[in-house]
């Protein structure tokens, strides 16, 4: 897994640096995510405790926080040129 992570985080950086400033590129790969598809990894509360220890904020991740991030790298406000007249 950290090798093919390791490729797309490469692919992502030579994107980004060949097609900005007119597209932007980027790359969402979290970690062990509460899914059906992760869940034979948490199924039980041994389990679940273990891969929250071996994690960096010592938790697993939701569906939900992963799909804000995405929406908000897709939102005009992830843009670099973005100033908020406001603040």
């Amino acid at each position: 897994i950290a090798m093919a992570k390791g490729a797309i985080e490469g692919l992502t950086r030579s994107l980004a640096a060949e097609l900005a400033p007119s597209i932007r590129v980027n790359a969402v790969a979290p970690s062990l995510t509460n899914t059906p598809l992760g869940e034979r990894f948490i199924n039980t509360a041994e389990k679940l405790e273990a891969s929250e220890k071996r994690n960096p904020l010592k938790k697993i991740g939701q569906a939900h926080d992963i799909a804000n991030a995405i929406q908000f790298l897709l939102s005009d406000k992830s843009s670099i040129n973005f100033i908020d007249s406001t603040e």
